[in-house]
């Protein structure tokens, strides 16, 4: 089984890594942009099933790179994480566009390219499993938080894009989800709520999201799931 995961170098897309590598019939595309922690994970436990791959997913070459890595294997993809995420925590009006457009590259634009490259990659085999990380900020109804915009509209736009792409691929031996996160003490929270403790480590959210991708396609599609024990 061959499973893709991004923003794998740290935090929860880290701890996801470490999980499936701990099964040994799993291969893990581990993408990032620095790969240092990733390769000294392959040394430290001999691993033989975690395929580091240096790539920054807002870059066309880069997902051509993605791309290319899987052909060479002569796999199909059983499952992919859309973990990688951006924030900027700012007051709405001091927002520069350029700081917009690099939220929006990395949580909404970079996983709706990567995934149409990836999708002729898919396992035709078995139901494949795209899992979209999104925020519980990005979900209509749940608290909101100033400073905040542009990440959270960046994460509701990827909830909505999920929507979307369950309802045009239905049918088509695939299944689209999106994980809402709550609170985890990750360097991202810890930016946007600075001295905030969160009730969940980063491991322990890659446990759920883990068996979640290994089976949440048989139980449902075009879902948001909120995945919180806590606001923020």
């Amino acid at each position: 089984m061959l499973i893709l995961v991004t923003g794998a170098s740290k935090g929860i897309g880290f701890e996801i890594v470490k999980k499936f590598s701990a099964q040994p019939e799993l291969l893990v595309i581990a993408v990032s942009r620095n790969v240092s922690s990733l390769n000294s994970l392959v040394k430290e436990t001999n691993s033989t099933n975690i395929l580091p791959v240096k790539a920054d997913i807002t870059k066309a070459a880069d997902v051509k790179r993605i791309v290319d890595t899987v052909k060479k294997l002569g796999l199909r993809i059983d499952v992919l994480i859309n973990n990688a995420g951006h924030i900027v925590n700012k007051p709405f009006q001091k927002i520069k566009p350029e700081e917009l457009l690099s939220v929006y590259a990395t949580n909404v634009f970079a996983p709706f390219i990567l995934t149409q490259n990836l999708i002729p990659l898919l396992s035709k085999k078995n139901k494949a499993h795209i899992v979209n990380i999104s925020s519980i900020g990005g979900v209509q109804g749940s608290s909101k938080f100033p400073g905040l915009s542009a990440y959270s509209s960046s994460k509701a736009a990827l909830c909505g894009l999920t929507e979307c792409l369950a309802e045009e691929f239905k049918g088509k031996n695939i299944a689209f989800n999106c994980l809402a996160l709550g609170a985890v003490q990750t360097e991202m929270l810890s930016k946007a709520f600075p001295g905030y403790k969160a009730p969940l480590q980063p491991k322990q959210m890659a446990e759920y999201i883990c068996n979640f991708a290994l089976t949440g396609q048989n139980y449902f599609n075009g879902k948001i799931i909120s995945v919180s024990s806590t606001t923020p």
